[in-house]
């Protein structure tokens, strides 16, 4: 599955492109841009399956620093600054991941 089966492709565009400065990444406006807030509980697991590229269960800070490449290769890195702000947004339990089904948090 790509994310595109779940998320409209302009809408991804869109939010990847208000990102791409450095340091103006806000993980909650993305989501918003991209759709990802208006989507079932179900289609946001499929969208954690998607991004969680080593199939962990979890996605880790190394996973994070590459998030908007995953929505459209050749994006940006996201900058150290802005992964640890996405991770400590998304990490209720503070042990540097982010889970699904109650795991770590979720995105």
């Amino acid at each position: 599955m790509s994310l595109s089966g779940v998320l409209c492709a302009d809408a991804i565009q869109n939010a990847v492109k208000d990102c791409q400065a450095p340091e103006s990444f806000c993980c909650k406006k993305f989501f918003q841009l991209c759709g990802l807030s208006q989507k079932s509980p179900k289609e946001v697991k499929d969208v954690f399956r998607i991004l969680d590229d080593d199939h962990s269960g979890f996605i880790e800070e190394a996973e994070l620093k590459f998030f908007l490449q995953r929505f459209v290769p050749g994006a940006r890195v996201l900058t150290e600054r802005e992964t640890k702000a996405f991770l400590s947004a998304a990490d209720d339990d503070n042990d540097g991941k982010i889970g699904i089904d109650g795991e770590s948090n979720t995105i």
